[in-house]
């Protein structure tokens, strides 16, 4: 199982309502609207890394007022 940190920006005012509807998505344990420099906070997890990478492109950069996004894979060191 790989599981990763999903950085979200969005358009003003629609950071509540991103992370409403991709907490949804199947494979994301947890969606948080944040203040800084990032909008929304996903944690995800997938079978593999290439699922994990289509999820992100498939269905969370979809959703509306989202303009940019960043994936951070967890590792364990």
């Amino acid at each position: 199982m790989v599981q990763a940190y999903i950085l979200i920006q969005t358009e003003v005012g629609k950071a509540s309502t991103v992370a409403d509807v991709i907490a949804q998505l199947p494979g994301v344990i947890r969606a948080e609207d944040v203040t800084g420099p990032y909008d929304v906070i996903v944690r995800a997890q997938a079978e593999t890394v290439d699922e994990l990478g289509r999820m992100v492109v498939a269905k969370v950069q979809q959703v509306e007022g989202i303009t940019r996004t960043l994936t951070c894979p967890v590792v364990h060191i």
